[in-house]
């Protein structure tokens, strides 16, 4: 196969990528090396420092199966795992961001980021300011002279805005700013960041790629300009994922194509049938014709995930836990991207400028892998509570 796994499509990369099973006396999958310290041939070659591996923090083959497989996915120019979601959000903010520097992240970022940059960015003397979603190339009139870094997240958290990457990351390429983008929703199955303009792409392969709400890891992408700098943190930092948590997001990997198109096609259906139901005022789901961004995804995006929000008809909390505590297969816990479905209530009180208006209380929705006709008779159940309520 090619090294980029060109020309072959996405399940036969997924099965193949990461590693050789030449290498490892034919065993198909790589070995889970559990290590801190590495030995050297001679002192010569430990002054030198000038062998594959050095120490456990620095890679392994077991990381470097899955940061090959992920590069191969994303044409990045080197990936880092890290152990957890957030970690690969924090690790490229500290490693790009300096004292007197200024952040753009969007407004509708998922909470935690939000909760570090107002926080420890702020604490460490960087300047944080939030973007409506919808500004585009608007953005540019945003640059200041010292952004570093210009942070998207495309669909939004919870209420699932398009942004216009491509438009945002020319400004912000032309003014001299990092675009780092939290892909997690479409995966890079569904939508490349590189492709359109980012410098670093972030994923929580807690949720899809794992797959199976057992284990936490990040990964992140970088291209050719910002490789060195994010590894060079990254070891400095010493934010390393084990090896058990990073071979089952390996393994997970292999599979996460015909999950995700299962995953795709019940939330679809889900989403279209919600939309005629009593008690639901709006779907925010943009690979919907009704989504108001509609346009926007199906232009950049190739594919859709299995999480989406929606709009309860009036009422208040009231009504949205009524919803939420009447449902018998949906569970109440928070992540995504597992075999389960799950729900939880969305609260925006966090927004300075992405606060909608929306018609009700919202809630999130992920869709497993469960049957369809199942989870909405669940829905159904909720929706009924919630009228009661």
């Amino acid at each position: 196969m090619a090294k980029d796994g060109s020309g072959m499509g996405i399940n036969t990369r997924l099965t193949h990528s990461g590693n050789n099973p030449h290498d490892y006396f034919g065993f198909v999958n790589p070995p889970v090396v559990h290590a801190s310290t590495v030995l050297f041939r001679d002192a010569a070659s430990m002054a030198a420092r000038n062998q594959k591996y050095t120490y456990g923090t620095r890679g392994t083959p077991t990381t470097d199966a899955l940061a090959h497989a992920i590069d191969a996915l994303e044409g990045s120019a080197g990936t880092i795992v890290v152990p957890s979601g957030l970690a690969a959000v924090t690790v490229p903010l500290l490693a790009f961001l300096s004292a007197g520097d200024h952040v753009l992240i969007v407004d509708s970022v998922y909470h935690p980021t939000r909760n570090f940059a107002d926080t420890m960015l702020k604490r460490l003397g960087v300047t944080v300011e939030y973007y409506d979603p919808h500004v585009g190339a608007g953005i540019a009139a945003l640059i200041k002279p010292n952004t570093r870094v210009v942070f998207t997240e495309s669909p939004a958290s919870n209420t699932f805005e398009v942004q216009d990457i491509p438009a945002i990351a020319k400004a912000a390429r032309a003014a001299g700013a990092i675009v780092m983008m939290d892909n997690t929703w479409a995966t890079p199955l569904y939508f490349k960041p590189l492709d359109h303009g980012v410098d670093i792409s972030i994923h929580a392969a807690t949720k899809y790629p794992a797959g199976h709400s057992d284990v936490l890891l990040g990964t992140v992408s970088a291209n050719e300009g910002c490789w060195k700098q994010l590894y060079e943190s990254f070891c400095t930092l010493g934010c390393c994922a084990g090896p058990d948590d990073v071979y089952q997001v390996l393994r997970g990997l292999r599979t996460m194509g015909v999950r995700l198109e299962h995953h795709q096609r019940s939330a679809l259906d889900i989403a279209g049938w919600l939309e005629g139901q009593p008690g639901v005022a709006r779907v925010l789901h943009p690979a919907l014709p009704s989504h108001p961004n509609h346009a926007l995804w199906k232009r950049d995006f190739c594919g859709s995930s299995g999480i989406f929000s929606i709009a309860l008809k009036g009422g208040t909390q009231k009504q949205q836990h009524a919803f939420l505590d009447a449902l018998k297969i949906f569970g109440l816990g928070y992540s995504w991207g597992g075999y389960e479905s799950l729900a939880v209530p969305v609260s925006l009180k966090d927004r300075v400028v992405a606060k909608g208006p929306y018609d009700g209380p919202l809630i999130r929705l992920q869709i497993g892998l469960e049957d369809v006709e199942d989870l909405k008779a669940d829905l159904s159940r909720g929706l009924a509570a919630a009228a009661a309520a």
